[in-house]
């Protein structure tokens, strides 16, 4: 497969963005095969364990809980990373069980940041809401970018 076909469009004025969506060629209803829910297992088990080691003890800026946020954002930075390098290797739909499915999804968590987010709001500290849902939000399409433009420019390496 061309680079071109599985990177960041650098010489446009707005960066045409590729997500491989391999995950959507395995078929609803489809038997799961013993390897997939092994592969998805053994990313499900890694992702939650990173998560608990990052989360145990709680780390705040300026009243601003960060622990979550460092999780979502480098998780995102993860799935950008991946969903370039999954389709410029052409890589089989199993390994996104394992990455993408599997650690990327028990690694970062909405819940998580919901509830943060819904003990500031108790707490009345609104201005804190609103950063919190900025910085995770803002932050995680960031990291996606800059996931994607890391994993373009390994390709571009190893391609050429």
């Amino acid at each position: 497969m061309a680079l071109a076909q599985t990177s960041c469009c650098l010489n446009r004025s707005v960066w045409t963005l590729i997500m491989p969506t391999r995950i959507g060629d395995m078929k609803v209803g489809k038997k799961v095969s013993p390897v997939e829910v092994g592969l998805l297992a053994a990313g499900a088990v890694a992702g939650a364990l990173l998560r608990y080691k990052l989360v145990e003890s709680s780390v705040t800026v300026a009243g601003l809980p960060v622990n979550v946020l460092v999780v979502n954002v480098l998780g995102s930075f993860i799935l950008g990373a991946f969903s370039v390098l999954a389709l410029g290797f052409n890589l089989d739909a199993k390994y996104s069980l394992l990455i993408a499915v599997g650690f990327c999804g028990s690694f970062t968590t909405m819940s998580s940041f919901a509830l943060e987010t819904s003990n500031l709001m108790d707490a009345n500290r609104f201005n804190l809401v609103a950063l919190n849902i900025l910085a995770n939000v803002g932050l995680s399409l960031v990291a996606i970018v800059g996931g994607r433009a890391v994993g373009n420019l390994v390709l571009e390496r190893v391609l050429h």
